[in-house]
């Protein structure tokens, strides 16, 4: 089963294939996502990489949490699952 991961404290200038390129090195990566600002498009500095395998994601948070990457120590854990938001009418 698929693990996502969050990784944070991301460069401005990181790009998707960069995590991409960092994480395939701990096992394969199913996706990868960085949050961006809906209006400007710019980068949040955060974003997610899953990988396949619940043992791939524990070998990349300890091969890459507190790494640098585009000039910036990264922050790597498991995601938490979004809570719920109650609509408030």
């Amino acid at each position: 089963m698929a693990k996502k991961l969050y990784v944070g404290n991301l460069s401005y200038n990181t790009y998707e294939d960069n995590l991409r390129t960092l994480f395939s090195q701990y096992g394969t990566v199913e996706s990868v996502k960085i949050i961006t600002d809906r209006d400007t498009g710019n980068s949040k500095g955060f974003g997610f990489v899953e990988m396949s395998t619940e043992e791939e994601a524990q070998a990349a948070i300890r091969g890459t949490n507190s790494t640098d990457l585009d000039g910036r120590s990264i922050k790597v854990n498991e995601a938490m699952d979004k809570p719920r938001r109650e609509n408030r009418w």
